[in-house]
């Protein structure tokens, strides 16, 4: 038995053709016709990679500045050697012995943690419990760093991690849907221009890019077309 749409969907489905690609200007004009929550949802970048993510030197992970922010309030906390410093700028809290403690003990309420590197020695303390969760400070993510406030003012001001998943799937946030369509635009293609420098030196032949899709999250994906972001 086919499955029932809700009224929800089928609205979604008048605002454009689904089984067609658009630019991702036209992406947006798509998504943007389309019911909204009663919330503000996340609108996220999401592709399908060419990669195998059983091989380590397959992997993808990066970061990209939105030029328009996330629309996120991040939380970050720092290990470092001089709290003060890390307050002043804007961490939400900051330390080392004692952070590590209260870390080991299970906390996880932040979203970003950041490291100066002379604290990573340290911080690997506490890698099991912020290893899995995707939150532990690596120098690709640029989150281990000696000029923290600049790390701060970048991870609050709209710096998205993203990282492939088992299946060498991905997806990038580019903001609220409550962002003006231009913002939504800039922010998109910034996140898939970074994806696109992203590519692993080790995959040889194939497309990295093979699918792109932007949606929000109650909404069904609307497709990008691929050709301006692939060799």
């Amino acid at each position: 038995m086919p499955k029932k749409q809700s009224k929800r969907y089928k609205a979604a489905l008048a605002a454009g053709d689904l089984k067609a690609s658009y630019t991702v200007a036209e992406a947006v004009e798509v998504l943007k016709k389309m019911p909204i929550a009663k919330f503000d949802e996340t609108v996220e970048v999401s592709a399908r990679l060419g990669v195998d993510p059983k091989q380590s030197d397959q992997m993808v992970r990066g970061t990209v500045s939105l030029p328009n922010g996330s629309g996120k309030k991040v939380s970050v906390i720092v290990f470092t050697e001089k709290p003060e410093e890390a307050l002043a700028a804007g961490a939400d809290e900051a330390g080392l012995a004692d952070l590590i403690a209260k870390v080991s003990g299970g906390w996880t309420g932040f979203d970003v943690a950041v490291s100066t590197v002379s604290a990573m020695k340290e911080v690997r303390k506490v890698a099991r419990v912020l290893g899995p969760r995707g939150l532990m400070p690596n120098p690709k993510s640029g989150t281990v760093s000696d000029d923290i406030p600049a790390t701060i003012k970048a991870v609050k001001g709209g710096r998205v991690e993203f990282k492939m998943d088992k299946t060498a799937n991905i997806s990038i946030v580019v903001g609220k849907r409550s962002f003006e369509p231009n913002a939504l635009a800039e922010n998109a293609e910034e996140a898939i221009r970074a994806l696109a420098k992203a590519q692993p030196e080790a995959l040889k032949g194939g497309k990295f890019i093979k699918s792109l899709t932007l949606s929000s999250t109650m909404s069904p994906g609307v497709k990008i077309d691929i050709k301006p972001y692939v060799a």
